[in-house]
């Protein structure tokens, strides 16, 4: 296996995963704000993120 090969591996790979980061980020970032504005919220709000995550990943992501 050549350099050019393990890069384009790991491009996909790193491909594949982007969606997956930009979305721990946005929600992230919501919660943050969240958080700013009042305190609670910001837990409130990432806490329904967890909790919608784990409804997509329990009905397989359909």
């Amino acid at each position: 296996m050549t350099i050019k090969d393990k890069l384009q591996t790991a491009a996909s790979a790193a491909a594949g995963l982007l969606p997956d980061a930009l979305m721990l980020a946005g929600a992230g970032g919501i919660s943050y704000g969240a958080w700013l504005v009042y305190v609670p919220a910001g837990y409130v709000v990432g806490g329904l993120f967890a909790l919608a995550a784990g409804v997509v990943l329990a009905r397989g992501a359909k």
